[in-house]
This record gives C-alpha cells, sequence and structure tokens, in this order.
C-alpha cells in the first residue's frame, strides 16, 4: 500500500497551488512574525518564498490597481509603505481555499476566532496579512513579487503526513 501511496503523491505535486501572503506592517510592527507563519506552517502548508521588502508606489499600484482608483488608496499606499513587509509564497493542495480560511474575511472584526485575522485583529486596513483569493491571482501576485529563482522547489518530509489519499 505504501509504494502506491508515494506514485499517488508523486503525482499530487502537479495540483499544488501557490499562494501570496504578505505580513503588513501592522502585523510587523506587532512582531506577529512568528505567530502568522507558524499558523501556515502548522496547518502543512509549505513555503518555498520568503522575504523583506520596502514597498515602492509602482508595486503597490500595480498590486493594488483594483482599487488605485478609490479615494482610501492613498492611505492605503501610506499604510503599506508605514515599515517593512515579509511577503512568502506558500504551496500545497487546495492551498488558496485552505488559506483563504486560515486568514478569515477582510475585515478584522467580522473574522472568526481561531482565523489569523479574527484572533489578531479588529481593522479592515490594519488586518495583519494579505493572502491571494485565487489561483489565477495567486500566480499573478507570486509573479509579482518573486523572482523564479527566488522560489524553492523541495520536498517536504511531512507531506504524506498532511495529505491524505482523498487529496488526489
Amino acid at each position: 500500500m505504501l509504494k502506491v501511496r508515494r506514485v499517488k503523491i508523486f503525482m499530487a505535486h502537479a495540483k499544488e497551488e501557490q499562494v501570496l501572503i504578505i505580513v503588513k506592517p501592522d502585523a510587523i510592527q506587532r512582531g506577529l512574525l512568528g505567530e502568522i507563519t507558524g499558523r501556515f506552517e502548522r496547518k502543512g502548508l509549505k513555503i518555498v518564498g520568503m522575504k523583506m521588502i520596502n514597498l515602492e508606489d509602482a508595486l503597490l499600484e500595480a498590486h493594488y490597481a483594483h482599487i488605485a482608483d478609490k479615494p482610501f488608496f492613498v492611505g492605503i499606499k501610506a499604510f503599506m509603505k508605514a515599515s517593512p513587509v515579509v511577503v512568502m509564497v506558500l504551496s500545497g493542495i487546495n492551498a488558496v481555499s485552505a488559506t483563504r480560511i486560515l486568514v478569515g474575511p477582510t475585515k478584522g472584526f467580522d473574522a472568526d476566532a481561531g482565523s489569523i485575522r479574527g484572533d489578531l485583529s479588529l481593522s479592515i486596513q490594519s488586518n495583519v496579512v494579505h493572502s491571494s483569493d485565487s489561483v489565477e491571482n495567486g500566480k499573478l501576485e507570486v509573479a509579482r513579487f518573486f523572482k523564479d529563482e527566488e522560489i524553492f522547489d523541495y520536498k517536504n518530509s511531512n507531506f504524506e503526513y498532511v495529505y491524505a489519499d482523498e487529496a488526489f
């Protein structure tokens, strides 16, 4: 049975999704990076890229193009530039939906206890993390923030213990 399982696990890597996470300035300032990263790792998601950066106007305008014409965008841009952020790429089967559940709704005051935002935020803007909201946006956002050589492909030794056969 173990050999069959290993074949299925190998095939599953093709189904892995990538998600961009931004640990926002409020989380960095509050010392929540380890707490946030730990939640993703405990869920079984694999970190395949991570770096601390200062966000520039051009990158913020591209990332938030869908709201760049809104009057509140100036405030969001100032907030996101208030301190460095940590961007990371998470990988896993159904990573987008798993991450969205872990993160919780955008409005921290509406997020359920147990979610990152539900436990760590009470705000719309200061909601500690950004997470890609679809597989397509995950691909676009990862490419926006990471070069190919900054993303690592490695075997995570717990893979076969995180995913059961029904995941394949």
